[in-house]
């Protein structure tokens, strides 16, 4: 009878073992304004893959975020390889989407300086019924506090892009806290608000800063789709944004738009539009996060399956001993 217990209950492990295994998988959570492709700015250096070595070995090494052209409907291998790197390495940062397996999107802005066109760019959200996420800087946030409630107001997310938009690969520790902390403190002193969202400036980082970003409770937000649409002096109308996003569409996208560009607000509608007829929903940042608190969930009730089911074997086995 014994071994026909000790028998089942190898059974029981190697399924445990197997399911264990099943969910072990990376936690993801969810970069920059100047980063493009040589395609589009040839005076820039071209993107390069993600160097994919473990934490550890220089944590002060400056980074650049790299993300890829997306073709043909798939994500580019260096925006997985970006994926990938945070993901093995435990990193809350997110470029894209590699869990779910619908076509979902996220929508984010970068928000430096007010040029005019958020409101218009609000306008067409709340037409849409899209929530999208915008990352600002302190002055953005004193300067433009009408903007920054309806924002808040109609459901989306106020992201930290610091105090004064440095370079988070050059500056220390106590610096990166203070350009934290400062944008972080005066949204809740005025606006009563906070998100655990964050954007390097820039899309400039180490994994020391990364580290540090994720100690102050944020999740690094970087992106898999963007175009060069911050120089004002190169904004080529509507239609070229509308063709150069959309045709970088792909599932589990993060896009990334400045609010500054005339081009994003005019083409907005139409972006949207497009991206529903293809069968995308657009999801919040905020929806990373129920995944990633689910992973959680389930880690800890998988520890709290197997605690019991070893207490019940322990007394089963001490019943059957004669």
């Amino acid at each position: 009878m014994k071994k026909s217990l000790q028998l089942v209950c190898v059974i029981i492990c190697i399924s445990l073992l197997c399911s264990c295994e099943r969910l072990n998988t990376p936690k993801y959570e969810k970069v920059t304004d100047e980063t493009v492709t040589q395609e589009e700015n040839t005076n820039l250096q071209p993107d390069t893959t993600v160097n994919i070595t473990p934490m550890g070995n220089n944590l002060n090494e400056k980074k650049s975020h790299s993300y890829g052209v997306p073709k043909d409907g798939k994500p580019n291998e260096i925006s997985i390889d970006a994926q990938k790197y945070f993901d093995e390495n435990k990193f809350k940062a997110f470029c894209l989407d590699t869990k779910s397996k619908d076509k979902i999107m996220y929508l984010t802005f970068d928000c430096g300086y007010e040029n005019g066109y958020t409101s218009k760019i609000l306008d067409v959200l709340k037409e849409k019924g899209v929530n999208a996420a915008f990352f600002c800087t302190l002055p953005q946030v004193k300067e433009n506090p009408e903007l920054i409630k309806r924002m808040i107001d109609e459901g989306h997310i106020v992201g930290n892009h610091s105090v004064t938009h440095p370079s988070f690969a050059e500056i220390s520790v106590e610096q990166i806290k203070t350009e934290i902390k400062g944008m972080e403190d005066y949204l809740k002193s005025n606006f009563n608000y906070s998100e655990p969202y964050f954007r390097f400036p820039k899309g400039e980082y180490t994994d020391l800063a990364l580290k540090t970003i994720e100690d102050l409770g944020y999740t690094s937000v970087f992106w898999s789709l963007a175009y060069a649409d911050w120089d004002l002096n190169n904004q080529k109308g509507a239609q070229y944004a509308f063709e150069k996003v959309t045709s970088r569409f792909h599932p589990g996208a993060v896009i990334l738009l400045h609010s500054v560009s005339p081009d994003n607000a005019n083409a907005l509608a139409s972006i949207i539009d497009e991206a529903k007829k293809q069968g995308y929903e657009f999801k919040s940042d905020t929806d990373t996060e129920v995944i990633v608190n689910l992973i959680s969930y389930n880690f800890a009730m998988l520890k709290d399956v197997n605690d019991a089911f070893f207490k019940t074997i322990n007394q089963l086995e001490g019943a059957f001993a004669i």
